[in-house]
C-alpha cells in the first residue's frame, strides 16, 4: 500500500488530541531552527524623547500630573480638541458615494491648497504648476519622502538641522542615508537666536548643501528669526547656492496669523530660491490621528515638475503606496471650502492665543514668587513650545517631586498648561530652581 504523504501525517498530528511523533518531530526541527538565531543580535531601541515623556505620564496615578511632552493642542482643561470645522467638514462628507477613482482628484485638490498654504494663494509657482507635490503621512512622511528623493539625486550632499531640532528629523535621513550635519541656532543664554553664529555656519557651509529650517514656531526652542533676519539668510543662502527645506509643523501657532507664519518661505520664494516644503495638517487642524500631510518641491518649470513628481510618486509607492482616505477628504474639504477655511482660520488664532495667555500667566506667576531668575524667554519665545532652560536634573526633580513631565533637555508644550495647573506648574519649577541658580541655564 502507497504510504500517505509526510504532510498528511503532519497535519494529523496537529489535529489529533495526542502529541503524535510526527509532531515531535516538526517541534524538533523548529527548535533546530530557531537554534540559528535570526534575531540573537537584536537589542531593544532606545525610546523616543517624546513617545517616553507620554508613555511616563500615563502610567503615573497621581491626580495632579501634568504631561507638558506631546506637541499636539489641548484646550483649557487639558483636553484633545475636535474642532468645529473639523465637525462641519465630516458632515460635508458624510454619506457621501465616495469611489477610489475620485482619490487622485481629491488629493490633488489637498496638494493645490496645500501649496497655496505655503506659498501664497496668488503665487506664480502654484498657478503655473511649477511645482511637485504629493499627498504624505504627515509632516514626517512627507520629510522622509523629500530624505529619499535627496538620496537618489544628491546623494554625497549631507544636510544641515538647526541644533536643536525636532528629535526626529536626525532619524528620519539617517534612516535615508543622507549625512547629518548641524548648525548653529539657539543661544542657551540669552535664550535666544544666536544669529552672528548661524550665519557663520551657513557661509562656511559647503556650496550647495541642504539646510532643514523651521519657518515659525521652531521646534523646540520657539524662537524665530525676525523678517529682517529671515531676509539676511536668504540672501546668503542664494550666495551659497544652498537649498532650503521648510518643515512646516506648526502653521498659525506661531502669530496666530496663517499668512504671517509662511512669511519665511515667501521670503525665500521671492528671492528666487526652489525650496522644498513638507507640511503638517495634524496639529493646526487637530487630526494628529489621521497623518495628512503634503510634499512640494519648487522646480524651474512645469516640464521639470512632472519629472519630480514622477520619481516622488515611484519613492512613496515602494513605501506605503497610497495614504489614508477619510483624513484626505477632511482636509481637502476645510482648505477648500471658503466658509469652512475662514472658520478653521478662527479656530487656529483661538488656539494661538490660549498658548500666549498660558506662556504671560506662567511668567507671571513665577515672578510673583520672588524667583531669582529672569523669566523673560518665556513670553518671548513663540508657538507650542518652551525651551525653559531648565537642566535634566531639574526635570528629574520635576518628574519626581512634582509629576510634572517634560523632555529633559527642558522642552515644555505650553499647550499642556492650563488655568487650572498653571500656579501649581510654576510652584514646582520655581522650587527645584531656587536654591542652584549656578546650576541652571536660566539666565
Amino acid at each position: 500500500m502507497k504510504p500517505k504523504p509526510r504532510i498528511n501525517i503532519i497535519m494529523w498530528g496537529f489535529m489529533g488530541s495526542r502529541l503524535t511523533s510526527s509532531t515531535r518531530c516538526m517541534s524538533t526541527s523548529t527548535k533546530a531552527l530557531s537554534r540559528f538565531g535570526w534575531w540573537d543580535r537584536v537589542s531593544p531601541a532606545a525610546k523616543d524623547p517624546i513617545t517616553g515623556v507620554t508613555e511616563a505620564f500615563l502610567a503615573d496615578t497621581n491626580p495632579h500630573k501634568i504631561n507638558l511632552g506631546v506637541g499636539a493642542y489641548r484646550d483649557d482643561e487639558g483636553k484633545p480638541v475636535v474642532l468645529q470645522c473639523v465637525r462641519n467638514a465630516e458632515a460635508k462628507i458624510a454619506g457621501c458615494d465616495f469611489m477610489e477613482s475620485n482619490a487622485t482628484a481629491v488629493g490633488s485638490k489637498l496638494v493645490e491648497e496645500s501649496a497655496k498654504l505655503a506659498y501664497g494663494k496668488d503665487a506664480n509657482v502654484v498657478k503655473e504648476g511649477a511645482f511637485a507635490g504629493l499627498q504624505a503621512l504627515s509632516g514626517t512622511g512627507a520629510c522622509r519622502l523629500f530624505a529619499e528623493f535627496q538620496r537618489r539625486f544628491h546623494p554625497e550632499s549631507p544636510i544641515y538641522f538647526p541644533d536643536p531640532t525636532w528629535s526626529n528629523h536626525p532619524n528620519i535621513w539617517r534612516d535615508a542615508q543622507v549625512p547629518v550635519r548641524t548648525f548653529q541656532y539657539y543661544h542657551p543664554v540669552s535664550k535666544g537666536l544666536n544669529f552672528a553664529a548661524l550665519m557663520d555656519d551657513i557661509k562656511n557651509a559647503p556650496d550647495a548643501s541642504f539646510f532643514l529650517l523651521h519657518p515659525c514656531a521652531h521646534n523646540p526652542t520657539g524662537v524665530d528669526p525676525t523678517v529682517e533676519q529671515w531676509r539676511e539668510i536668504s540672501y546668503q543662502f542664494k550666495e551659497k547656492s544652498h537649498f532650503p527645506f521648510f518643515d512646516v509643523a506648526y502653521q498659525g501657532f506661531a502669530s496666530g496669523d496663517l499668512d504671517m507664519d509662511a512669511q519665511a518661505i515667501r521670503i525665500f520664494l521671492e528671492d528666487g530660491h526652489l525650496i522644498g516644503c513638507a507640511q503638517s495638517f495634524a496639529k493646526n487642524m487637530g487630526l494628529y490621528g489621521h497623518r495628512v500631510g503634503c510634499l512640494s518641491v519648487l522646480c524651474a518649470d512645469a516640464k521639470q515638475a512632472v519629472a519630480v513628481k514622477s520619481q516622488l510618486q515611484q519613492i512613496a509607492r515602494a513605501m506605503y503606496s497610497n495614504p489614508p482616505i477619510h483624513g484626505l477628504l477632511l482636509v481637502s474639504t476645510i482648505l477648500s471650502d471658503p466658509e469652512t477655511k475662514a472658520l478653521w482660520v478662527k479656530e487656529v488664532k483661538v488656539m494661538a492665543n490660549r498658548i500666549q495667555q498660558m506662556r504671560s500667566t506662567l511668567r507671571e506667576s513665577l515672578e510673583k514668587l520672588a524667583s531669582p531668575l529672569n523669566w523673560e524667554h518665556i513670553t518671548n519665545q513663540v508657538g507650542m513650545f518652551c525651551f525653559s532652560g531648565l537642566t535634566a536634573d531639574q526635570v528629574d526633580r520635576l518628574v519626581r517631586e512634582f509629576h510634572i513631565y517634560l523632555t529633559r533637555d527642558g522642552r515644555m508644550s505650553m499647550a499642556g498648561v492650563t488655568t487650572s495647573n498653571v500656579s501649581y506648574l510654576a510652584n514646582a519649577i520655581h522650587e527645584v530652581t531656587r536654591y542652584n541658580r549656578e546650576a541652571s541655564n536660566v539666565c
